[in-house]
């Protein structure tokens, strides 16, 4: 929650198929406000450095291989929405908006990863 609002959110995994033919594989996480029809679909497509779910990874997971994220814990996807709103997405907005996962990766990872004070 935040301020009074739910979010709701789903991780799926996708394949693309190039025009060369070649498979891809990519996360996506699906952002949305409760009683809203507007979505965030934050996509986090695989390649060279962008590690995905390939049958080896987890669900959910995503990394550079020196950094990871999982899709599915409740303090990161409150981190990618966080970035998504200061990024522009209005939960008002009737659209679905899709951002590039990996320009919101690092910020998110140090976040995610910051060592905590007590």
């Amino acid at each position: 929650m935040i301020d009074d609002a739910t979010f709701l959110w789903s991780v799926r995994h996708q394949h693309h198929v190039e025009q060369d033919q070649r498979q891809l594989c990519r996360e996506v996480l699906g952002i949305s406000r409760l009683g809203t029809v507007g979505r965030v679909r934050i996509v986090f497509e695989g390649g060279a450095g962008r590690l995905v779910p390939d049958g080896l990874l987890h669900s959910g997971g995503v990394g550079t291989g020196g950094s990871w994220l999982n899709l599915h814990e409740p303090g990161t996807v409150r981190a990618l929405l966080d970035e998504a709103l200061a990024n522009g997405w209005a939960p008002d907005d009737r659209s679905i908006k899709q951002i590039d996962g990996w320009l919101l990766f690092d910020a998110v990872s140090a976040r995610r990863n910051a060592p905590q004070s007590v």
